[in-house]
């Protein structure tokens, strides 16, 4: 009984002594957190999404103290917390041009051509490994939801086997745009009216065999603009947002209709 209470209190002398130096080297090796850090992750939204190129929002409050990314790299936030964080951190707001996502493709299930039915696994990345996907057309969005599973907002739906974003629900956290593997989707100045719903680059004559909904390049959206906004590169029509005023007439003349207010 004697030898048991004996290495019962050996023990727990040890436990405290080991205690009592990991506490002492703590306090002697502990790294003092800037307070910023902490009131800026409480001005961040939490979503925790990855869109701002960190791994999180405490990750991104760290940088944003060090001075390594900028107050307005939140881009769920948008410019409230923007501004939060800059007068946390004591300087002028950045201009923050709030965006939204679009999917640029309109070839829903009667215009654009199958090459095969596929059955397989319902994620555009593993249907994309075979053979390009079923679609003919090699930017066409494949509709599986790889990139309605992605969007941590419910932001974007299939409709008629293409993805059609929310702009009220969407945050332009981006992650639409790293999931799709046809890389259709891009973010646009939130207030834009206009867009092309189409990324295929191949040639007007191709294009009809390819799909019924696409660009096919004949360049009177650009004759149509008087404001030199809209150019045909690469077989399709871009739009420069910098310089649109809204006026529709890309729109109106579009033959294929690919142009779109939305």
């Amino acid at each position: 009984m004697t030898q048991s209470l004996i290495l019962a209190l050996a023990v727990s002398g040890t436990g405290l002594a080991f205690g009592i130096i990991l506490a002492i080297a703590a306090k002697i090796f502990a790294v003092e957190q800037d307070e910023r850090i902490d009131q800026v992750i409480e001005a961040l939204p939490g979503a925790n999404c990855g869109g701002c190129g960190y791994s999180g929002c405490a990750a991104l409050a760290e940088a944003i103290v060090k001075g390594e990314a900028s107050v307005n790299s939140c881009p769920v936030g948008g410019v409230e917390v923007a501004n939060k964080i800059a007068q946390i951190m004591g300087v002028k707001s950045e201009d923050v041009i709030r965006k939204r996502s679009i999917c640029r493709c309109a070839g829903v299930k009667d215009a654009a051509f199958d090459k095969y039915e596929y059955t397989g696994l319902q994620d555009c990345v593993a249907a994309s490994r075979l053979s390009g996907g079923q679609k003919v057309c090699q930017w066409g969005c494949l509709g599986l939801g790889t990139c309605v599973r992605a969007c941590m907002f419910g932001a974007i739906q299939i409709v008629d086997g293409v993805a059609v974003v929310d702009k009220d629900k969407c945050t332009a956290c981006g992650l639409c745009v790293k999931a799709c593997p046809k890389s259709l989707f891009a973010l646009i100045p939130y207030d834009a009216e206009e867009c092309v719903l189409c990324k295929n680059q191949n040639k007007g004559a191709e294009m009809r065999n390819i799909c019924t909904a696409g660009c096919i390049a004949c360049k009177i959206c650009e004759k149509a603009c008087d404001y030199d906004a809209i150019h045909v590169v690469d077989n399709i029509a871009k739009i420069d947002y910098s310089k649109c005023v809204k006026c529709g007439e890309c729109v109106k003349k579009c033959p294929k209709k690919i142009i779109r207010l939305i």
